[in-house]
């Protein structure tokens, strides 16, 4: 296994959450960006795809680029009244080694998709087709459901949501969600062993200067 491989594997046991916190609070998409089958996990490096609304040229475009491990990151601009991706994408991207799918938009086909096991995220589903007409880009810097994601940065996705870490910033990353869950693991021993959250998080002040006892 590679350094990177590791560093990959490492990451995706920490939660999404842990991970946007740990690095300052950045890098979270939009809370409408889900998992349609919120048991799945997901982590790769970005495939970015630039498309128009309604249209899903580029995206069959962006899969002839696709290497294994990639994840496809898809600004739709936020267009929910189509459906750009279904059963067939999703057979061609894992035929492809493609670990999932964030897209700015709708999917549809989704029973058959959970079938498949194939990770996607998403804002919402929608059964209307697309078109196959509109010029787009790949491999550019694209913002996707209010986060600017470059190729080659490291998706992360759970049933919380999608959270991007930069590819240079994927160690130190690591090492802050590391540290944070050690820290909550202390916190969550002193929960148990009775104390309460304002002793151990240090609110006692605030709340006595909100007048609160």
């Amino acid at each position: 296994m590679t350094s990177q491989e590791t560093l990959l594997q490492q990451l995706n046991a920490l939660g999404t959450a842990t991970i946007h916190e740990a690095q300052g609070q950045i890098g979270a998409m939009d809370h409408e960006m889900k998992p349609i089958d919120p048991t799945c996990r997901m982590i790769g490096r970005a495939l970015t795809v630039d498309t128009r609304p309604d249209d899903n040229l580029m995206i069959h475009y962006a899969l002839t680029k696709a290497r294994p491990g990639d994840v496809l990151v898809v600004d739709a601009k936020g267009f929910l009244e189509a459906g750009p991706w279904g059963d067939l994408l999703t057979l061609a991207a894992m035929k492809r080694g493609i670990v999932g799918l964030v897209i700015d938009g709708a999917v549809r086909d989704a029973n058959t998709i959970l079938e498949l096991g194939f990770p996607v995220f998403c804002k919402g589903l929608s059964i209307k087709g697309t078109n196959k007409e509109q010029a787009g880009k790949v491999n550019v810097p694209v913002i996707c459901a209010g986060v600017n994601v470059r190729p080659g940065d490291i998706i992360v996705g759970d049933r919380d949501g999608v959270v991007v870490i930069k590819s240079e910033d994927a160690q130190s990353a690591l090492d802050s969600a590391n540290a944070r869950e050690a820290k909550e693991d202390g916190i969550r021993t002193k929960i148990e062993s009775g104390i309460s959250t304002v002793e151990i998080l240090g609110l006692g002040p605030k709340l006595t200067a909100l007048g609160l006892e």
